[in-house]
C-alpha cells in the first residue's frame, strides 16, 4: 500500500472522528499528527463496530453477521485495500503496539447488545463495560505509549469503564426506548425502581428513589475515574492531555447528571462546545479537574 493511499485512508478516519466523535475529538486533536492519525484509525474501526450493534432497524441476524465479518477482517487487515479504515488501522498497528485482539472483546460486547443482554449485578455490567469501553482505553494506550504497560493497562481499562458508566447514565432514556436497561437489576431492586414509563413517557418510579439510584451509580463511576486518572502521569504530555480532555468532558457530564438526576432521566445531558473546549485547554495546560 503506497503512502498516498495511506494518507487518504487516515484523512478518512480523521473525518469520521470530526463528524461522529464530538466528545473524543477534543482530546484526539491534542495529539501530535502521527498519534492523532493512529488513534483516529482506532476510533473509526471501533465506531464501525458500535454502529453495527446500534442499528436497531436491521434484523439481529444481519447485525451478528456483520459483526462476524468485522471479526474476520481483524485477522487480515490487508485483505481489503479499498477499505480506508482497515488500511489506516493496518498501518497504525505496524507503527504502534496496538492490541488488536481488544477489538474482538469490543465485538463480544456489541454482540451482547444485539442479543439483548441484561445485567443482574454490577460485576455482570462490569464485563460489558470492559468489553465496549475498557478495550478502547487499552487500544488508545497502544497509541499513547508507556514505559510500564503492565501497570498502565488496567488503569486505561478503568478509565474506559468510567466513561462507559457515564454513557449509561446519560442514555437511560434513549436506551429505554430501544428496550435496553443497563443498570444492574439488583441495584434497581435495592432502590425500589423499575424504570418503567407510562403512556405519556413519564417514569413511574418515585422521583426521590430515582435520584438516589442515579447518584449511587454516579458515585460508583467516580471511583473508576479516580483509578483511571492515575494513568495520566504515566503518559507523555500530549497523550496525557488527550486522555485528560476525554475524561474531563465525561466527568463534567457526570457532575451535571449528579446535580439533577431527574432532568438527566428526561433529557440527554450534553455540554456546550465552549465547555468542552475549556476542559481540553485545561488538560493541555496540565490542569485536571
Amino acid at each position: 500500500m503506497g503512502e498516498p493511499a495511506q494518507a487518504g485512508a487516515y484523512r478518512y478516519c480523521e473525518n469520521v472522528v470530526r463528524s461522529q466523535a464530538r466528545n473524543f475529538s477534543y482530546g484526539i486533536r491534542l495529539l501530535p499528527a502521527p498519534k492523532r492519525r493512529a488513534l483516529s484509525a482506532v476510533y473509526a474501526f471501533a465506531r464501525r463496530i458500535d454502529d453495527i450493534g446500534d442499528d436497531h432497524h436491521a434484523p439481529a441476524a444481519d447485525r451478528l453477521a456483520k459483526l462476524a465479518a468485522e471479526r474476520a477482517n481483524l485477522a487480515d487487515l490487508d485483505a481489503r485495500p479499498s477499505d480506508p479504515v482497515l488500511v489506516a488501522l493496518s498501518d497504525a498497528a505496524r507503527r504502534h503496539p496496538i492490541p488488536l485482539d481488544a477489538f474482538g472483546e469490543l465485538i463480544d460486547g456489541c454482540e451482547a447488545d444485539v442479543r439483548g443482554g441484561c445485567y443482574d449485578t454490577f460485576d455482570d455490567l462490569l464485563w460489558y463495560c470492559r468489553c465496549v469501553a475498557g478495550t478502547v482505553g487499552r487500544l488508545s494506550l497502544g497509541v499513547f505509549g508507556t514505559s510500564d504497560p503492565g501497570t498502565a493497562g488496567p488503569r486505561a481499562d478503568a478509565l474506559g469503564v468510567a466513561l462507559q458508566l457515564t454513557n449509561i447514565l446519560r442514555d437511560v432514556r434513549e436506551d429505554g426506548t430501544n428496550g435496553r436497561v443497563y443498570l444492574p437489576a439488583k441495584d434497581l431492586a435495592r432502590f425500589g425502581c423499575t424504570l418503567h414509563r407510562d403512556e405519556a413517557g413519564r417514569l413511574t418510579d418515585p422521583p426521590e428513589r430515582l435520584a438516589s439510584l442515579i447518584r449511587f451509580e454516579a458515585s460508583r463511576a467516580e471511583e473508576w475515574y479516580a483509578t483511571g486518572l492515575t494513568l495520566l502521569p504515566m503518559l507523555d504530555r500530549r497523550s496525557a492531555a488527550c486522555a485528560g480532555a476525554m475524561a474531563g468532558i465525561y466527568r463534567h457530564l457526570l457532575k451535571r447528571i449528579t446535580a439533577d438526576p431527574i432532568a438527566a432521566l428526561d433529557t440527554r445531558t450534553s455540554l456546550p462546545a465552549w465547555e468542552k473546549a475549556a476542559v481540553s485547554a485545561k488538560a493541555l495546560s496540565g490542569i485536571r479537574r
